[in-house]
């Protein structure tokens, strides 16, 4: 019987994460003039330790993958590099969505894959937001620009499993004007 050692994956496809900054049906630039890209924060449960696990992994793998990138004139990665997985927690202390999450963020410069939990495409755009849950397809990997280095997350699927109240804030036309009629005129 022979054993054969697969390589370490740089792809991870999460449990069930929730959806920040979704800008998953247009591509959008952050700052003028850079390049338009799909994008969308990753919430991840803390709780959730095997796609934590699955996700460091992952960036191992990429740093391994990207040596050549992100090695500096001894050959050695350095220890301060930068990687996408942050803490919620930390990192967005203000933010009630990302409390007890880890969260990370993924673009694309093509459009990622929308499907529902059967796999039937969502075209709807308002089906898939900032809020929703989801499982996310993503795959790690190593950069060198700008002078400077670290590890990056692409987005490439995602599967929405369960709706979620939306992050974007706002209210909806409902909300708004629930109690009022059409013959309210107090305004004349």
């Amino acid at each position: 019987m022979s054993t054969t050692t697969q390589a370490p994956t740089t792809k991870v496809v999460t449990g069930k994460v929730r959806l920040s900054y979704a800008k998953i049906w247009e591509p959008e630039s952050v700052n003028e003039g850079e390049d338009k890209k799909y994008s969308t924060a990753i919430l991840i449960p803390k709780t959730d330790t095997a796609t934590i696990e699955k996700i460091k992994a992952a960036i191992e793998a990429a740093k391994e993958q990207g040596k050549g990138k992100l090695a500096g004139a001894n050959g050695k990665i350095p220890a301060n590099l930068k990687t996408p997985l942050r803490d919620g927690d930390a990192d967005k202390p203000d933010d009630e969505a990302y409390a007890g999450m880890y969260f990370l963020n993924a673009s694309t410069r093509t459009r990622p894959g929308i499907v529902d939990k059967d796999l039937n495409a969502i075209m709807d755009r308002d089906e898939v937001y900032s809020g929703c849950y989801a499982r996310v397809s993503i795959n790690f990997y190593a950069y060198n620009a700008n002078a400077s280095k670290g590890i990056a997350a692409g987005l490439n699927n995602i599967m929405k499993v369960a709706d979620g109240e939306r992050l974007a804030g706002g209210s909806t036309a409902e909300d708004d004007f629930k109690g009022l009629s059409a013959d309210d005129d107090d305004l004349f």
